[in-house]
């Protein structure tokens, strides 16, 4: 390698070590974190201290914070990053199989969309939410009705493409789609009742409120995949990354459910670390391989699919996908109704 060659390697290093400084310098000043006593107790998370947003600042700031160090950056990155890579995958898997939109494809493009819907809504509740308690509260029950959307766009595609004739031929195949629609929007429900009826410090009883109808929402959607991992060969590609899916989510909800590492550490998880940044990682790590194992699914029984569903079912099914959307944001923005009428009693 020439001298003026190793010269020019060396200034582009220089001007690369200066890249973040310069974009940092390109960025309006943001206000400085705070600690938790700082911020009303509603925006305040156990044994995290500090790392906190100031509240009341405008939409702008908050915007601009994916760009700042806080204790809510991590949460925010982690599901947009996925949100790319699961629009980014599905565009290559898609493109290299010729994918068309149709009867026999629908339920896998809806499952796209719930994936990416949930991921979103996630993004925005914990990007924009100490913008003020309205905000809070409406961006929270987004994020529930997000889940909810995920959880049945997930059960379309297990029933249609990853069932097998055993379980299809059970009692529980026969009411699984209005099961999985009902459990799904009850889990809407229920979280925006929690997060609207109990305030900090919470009580138990409203994570139980919580878990309960969510719980038994994944395992009645989760229930197909669980029959074929018990009863059939792990030889075929998707079965792995069905077992997958299945270990990051029980992994995701661990996390979810119990505040570690954050309990035996406060204060010293703020920024990286704590238990909900975890939830996070190992659950979008659960969609990427649910859209891996789905997708194989969906190449290698399309005939199989046709031989048992018609047409006409797949869009029946299909078309009760906007129904659950509707009724679980109903439910949020009637809850969200009363939330509203108990902030304007409180500034009263």
């Amino acid at each position: 390698m020439s001298g003026a060659t190793l010269s020019v390697l060396a200034v582009s290093l220089q001007q690369l070590r200066r890249l973040p400084r310069r974009l940092e310098m390109c960025l309006p000043a943001l206000p400085g974190t705070v600690r938790d006593s700082d911020v009303p107790s509603l925006f305040r998370e156990p044994y995290i201290l500090s790392g906190y947003r100031p509240v009341g600042q405008s939409w702008r700031f908050y915007f601009l914070s994916l760009f700042q160090q806080h204790n809510e950056a991590l949460n925010v990155w982690t599901h947009l990053l996925a949100a790319l890579a699961v629009l980014l995958r599905f565009w290559v898997l898609a493109g290299a199989s010729g994918l068309a939109l149709s009867a026999l494809s629908l339920p896998l493009c809806l499952y796209l969309l719930s994936a990416l819907t949930y991921l979103g809504c996630s993004v925005a509740a914990h990007l924009l939410q100490s913008r003020s308690e309205l905000a809070h509260y409406s961006l929270y029950f987004a994020d529930y009705v997000g889940v909810s959307v995920y959880q049945y766009g997930s059960a379309l595609v297990h029933y249609f493409y990853s069932s097998d004739r055993g379980w299809r031929e059970s009692p529980a195949a026969a009411y699984f789609l209005p099961g999985a629609a009902l459990l799904g929007w009850l889990s809407c429900a229920s979280c925006c009742y929690a997060k609207y009826r109990y305030r900090r410090p919470y009580p138990v009883k409203r994570k139980i409120c919580q878990l309960i109808p969510t719980s038994l929402a994944y395992l009645l959607n989760i229930s197909p995949i669980a029959h074929r991992l018990l009863t059939c060969p792990w030889n075929e590609p998707p079965m792995g990354l069905h077992a997958l899916q299945v270990l990051f989510f029980l992994l995701s909800a661990f996390f979810f459910s119990v505040p570690v590492p954050e309990r035996f550490l406060p204060g010293r998880c703020d920024i990286v670390g704590h238990g909900h940044q975890i939830f996070h990682l190992f659950l979008s790590l659960c969609t990427l391989c649910q859209l891996e194992a789905v997708f194989s699914d969906f190449l290698g029984r399309q005939e199989a699919v046709l031989q048992v569903h018609s047409s006409g079912e797949l869009l029946t099914a299909c078309a009760s996908f906007p129904l659950h959307v509707f009724c679980s944001l109903l439910t949020a923005a009637c809850l969200l109704r009363h939330v509203e009428r108990r902030l304007n009693e409180k500034v009263k």
